[in-house]
This record gives structure tokens, C-alpha cells and sequence, in this order.
């Protein structure tokens, strides 16, 4: 999550005016204290109304944006009343304590053997998964697997004399950067290329040697929702292994894709019907059609996770085998994926996720056909696609498009490529559940509406909108 440096309240000596509440919510005995806002860096000296501190926090948030008109995110902004009531239901239920809700835990079971049956798990009784609070953290679970195998595999030399790596593109989210940071793993990145955006295999394979403790393949990148090729891959590792003996498993970054292509692209292989490939991970909370935060983790046996990453603990009654960064959270969005998995079964999901991407590619092709843009991908793979001014235009870039569809409450990041790739700056609409293609509409009528002016700038302006990354 995001760090927030704490905001200084009035220094000493510094008064500031006391702000009435509003009368038709606030408390009307002055003597109770509660006519004036309570401090807002301070816990107050004594409590108030619920009603009254429910409208102060609800005014508040009114001021944040509106999550429909959110393009940036990939998490999920509508579900069903009945899901919200569902999730309601579980809010207070603690998704560790399996012992006190065995029925939230069950739901859990089912969900991970549902994907291990979508995934094409060869044997689904022998996988290992569990849900997560996100991919982030399935991915440091997947890394942490890599790790300790690879140092089970190399008792003499780990840690002494050798630093074990993970080779991946430049174009991985955040979170392999912050595992291999945080766990102290050499980070060996394939950059983009020219017109290629994510992982090339025969560049990967050349960045391996006996202390590579996986490759991650990316089942939709984060800059443009292009699938990495992840059969060819494996097939670039088995092509080593059999001229050195190195053994390189496979992560599969599912992160979106991972709900995408089962129901879309079933011709594609890239789940464990490839044996090298030994965990995937995918967001429930992105195209997996739930609220956040859950995520989910497979291996493809219990072998690809080491029996010492898991700790069992009793002191919430029974034995509970445990794998994960953190301890307690709430059970309300397990439930809430069990609920999208039953509600929706594989018909439901193919056709939200076909008109999801239909929604992507007829929005891509007409801004394509404004004249001033470029589409770098089109909503054919990930329900994604990302778009730079075309060449011929030099009088605004995509931060100045960035920052006048925020004025009209629309939220499209702009951002440039990594390495090697940084000259280029982007544009990305991400189309989720819940934009449709009404709402596409009036986007490109609000686009459409700001291009005139934007077209008579004699230049850029270089303000730079500084908008969250996903």
C-alpha cells in the first residue's frame, strides 16, 4: 500500500477557527461538544454521534473520483447488490481462523480447485494454492518458492559464495522488483525493443546460468495488455536444459490474463499444461470480477513448495497450515469469489470478458481514427490498449491528454516505457467490468470534445499529470 507521511496540525500557538457542523446532522446540545469538526491529525478528546461522524468521513469521500471513470485501474469497481450484500456478511469472519469459520475456509478450497481444473492442472488433487490479499503477494509467495528450491538444489554454495537471480522483462509490475529488492535476489530484466514490449525467450535464456531460480512470464503486461509468449519460454528453457542440465522452472504472471485467456484464448497454451511452468498467480480483484484485495497462488504440486515455507499454528484452535506474508484479513472477498465463480460459471465469464474486450477493440479503433493517435496494442488480448500521439503532432503529447480528461473526471494514465523503450510515452485505457460501451461513448465524446483546443497549442505544455502507476 501506499506510505503517507504524517500532515503537521497547527504548530503551538497556531489557532485554528472552529468549523460548525451542520445543524440537520450535528449534535443540537452544545453542551455535548459535538457542534464543531473533530480534530483532524488528533485523536479527539471524546466521542460523537455515529450518524454525525458518519456524514463528516462520507462528505469527505465524496471528493474522491468516481471509480466508474477510473481507466487507470485494473481492479474491479461494480459487482452485484447481491455480492455487496454477500461481502457484507463476511466483513467480521477472519479468514485465517479456518478453525472458527471452516466454511469460509472450504469456499477457499473450492475456489483454488476450480482454478486448478481451469489452469489444467495435470493431476488437481496434487496442487497447492491459496488465496492471497493480491497478485503482489502471490508473486512474493511464487518468488520465495523459487528461492528456497533453488538453495535446496545448491546447500553448499547458497548463500556464501553465489546471489541467486530471477530473469524477467522490464515490463513486470512493481511487485517482482520490490521481491527481489526485498529478499535480496539479483534482478536480470530483458528490456523492450523497438516494437517489442515484453519478454523476448532466447534474451531470458541467454540471462540465465546455474543461480536462476525462475523465469516469470507476464500473461498480460501491465504497459500495453499484451500476452509474453509464454510456451515459447519454456520451450527456450527446455532447449537448455538439455544442452547444460539446468532445470529453470516458470512463473506465469496472471495477474489479468490468467482470467482472460481460459474463457477467450483456449487455444493459447500457456497454464500447466506446459510442465516447466510450476506456479501461476492471478487477481481475484482484477478479472477475476471481485472487489479487492484477493489474489490467488497455485503450484503445480507440492513439491514446487517447499514443506518449510509453511508454518502450522494451533493457538486459534485446530492446525492450520499457512503460507503468507500476512496473518489476519477478513473472509469477505473469498466468499465474494466463490459467489462470482458459481454465479457466473464458464458461459458467464466468456461473455463478460467477450464484450469487455469488444468494448476495448471498438473504443481503440475509433480513437485510431481521430488522425492523431497511435495504437501500440488494441484490446485484442488483455481488454487493454495503450496509444501515443501519432508523429505529425506538435502541439500537445499525452500528458496534456492525460490532464484534460481529468478535468472531465476521466482517469487515463500517462507514462513512458521502461528500458529501452523510456523515449516513448503512452497513453493506457484499461476496460473492466462495469465501462461499457455506453460509458466507452461518452469517453470519446469527452475526447473528441478536447481535441480542437488541444490541436491549437503551438506546443506541449510539459506538465507532467502525476497519476498512480497500476
Amino acid at each position: 500500500m501506499a506510505l503517507h507521511k504524517g500532515t503537521r496540525g497547527p504548530r503551538a500557538g497556531e489557532a485554528r477557527p472552529a468549523l460548525s457542523v451542520n445543524p440537520l446532522y450535528g449534535e443540537a446540545n452544545p453542551a455535548s461538544g459535538m457542534t464543531c469538526t473533530p480534530s483532524r491529525h488528533r485523536l479527539p478528546d471524546g466521542p460523537m454521534a455515529p450518524t454525525t461522524a458518519y456524514q463528516f468521513v462520507h462528505d469527505e469521500l465524496m471528493l474522491d473520483g468516481n471509480a466508474r471513470q477510473n481507466l487507470a485501474t485494473f481492479v474491479t469497481t461494480w459487482m452485484e447488490p447481491q455480492a455487496d450484500r454477500l461481502m457484507s456478511d463476511c466483513l467480521n469472519k477472519n479468514m485465517i481462523d479456518k478453525d472458527e469459520y471452516p466454511r469460509t475456509a472450504e469456499l477457499e478450497r473450492r475456489c483454488v480447485a476450480m482454478l486448478a481444473h481451469l489452469w489444467h492442472a495435470p493431476d488437481p488433487d496434487s496442487v497447492m494454492g491459496c488465496s492471497t490479499t493480491g497478485s503482489s503477494e502471490a508473486c512474493m509467495l511464487a518468488g520465495m518458492a523459487f528461492k528456497r528450491r533453488w538453495a535446496k538444489r545448491n546447500p553448499v554454495s547458497y548463500p556464501a559464495t553465489a546471489r541467486p537471480n530471477l530473469v524477467m522483462g522490464t515490463n513486470v509490475q512493481v511487485c517482482w522488483e520490490k521481491f527481489c529488492d526485498f529478499w535480496e535476489v539479483e534482478a536480470r530484466q530483458v528490456p523492450v525493443e523497438g516494437n517489442r514490449f515484453h519478454l523476448d525467450p532466447q534474451a531470458a535464456v541467454d540471462l540465465c546460468d546455474e543461480n536462476t531460480i525462475g523465469v516469470v512470464a507476464v500473461l498480460g503486461s501491465t504497459f500495453d495488455g499484451s500476452y509474453e509468449p509464454v510456451a515459447e519460454v519454456c520451450r527456450a528453457l527446455d532447449d537448455l536444459q538439455e544442452r547444460t542440465g539446468r532445470d529453470i522452472p516458470v512463473h506465469v504472471d496472471g495477474a489479468s490474463g490468467a482470467m482472460v485467456a481460459p474463457f477467450l484464448d483456449q487455444d493459447l497454451v500457456w497454464d500447466f499444461q506446459l510442465p516447466r511452468v510450476a506456479s501461476i498467480n492471478t487477481s481475484g480483484h482484477k478479472y477475476g470480477l471481485v472487489y479487492p484485495g484477493v489474489g490467488w497462488i497455485l503450484w503445480r504440486t507440492a513439491d514446487d513448495l517447499p514443506e518449510e515455507l509453511v508454518f502450522r499454528v494451533d493457538y486459534l484452535g485446530g492446525d492450520m497450515p499457512t503460507f503468507a506474508l500476512n496473518f489476519s484479513r477478513p473472509g469477505a472477498q473469498v466468499a465474494a469469489q466463490y459467489y462470482t465463480f458459481v454465479r457466473l460459471g464458464r458461459e458467464g465469464f466468456r461473455a463478460i470478458q467477450q464484450n469487455t474486450r469488444d468494448v476495448a477493440r471498438s473504443l481503440a479503433e475509433r480513437i485510431e481514427a481521430f488522425g492523431d493517435f497511435t495504437l501500440l496494442s488494441r484490446g485484442d488480448q488483455l481488454p487493454v490498449f495503450a496509444f501515443t500521439t501519432a508523429e505529425d503532432v506538435g502541439g500537445f503529447d499525452v500528458y496534456d491528454v492525460s490532464r484534460r480528461l481529468r478535468e472531465r473526471g476521466w482517469l487515463v494514465p500517462a507514462y513512458a516505457f521502461p528500458p529501452n523503450r523510456q523515449d516513448l510515452a503512452v497513453l493506457r485505457v484499461v476496460c473492466r467490468n462495469g465501462f461499457s460501451a455506453d460509458l466507452a461513448d461518452l469517453f470519446l465524446d469527452d475526447l473528441a470534445s478536447l481535441l480542437p483546443e488541444l490541436r491549437s497549442q503551438p506546443a506541449p505544455t510539459g506538465k507532467v499529470v502525476k497519476a498512480f502507476h497500476h
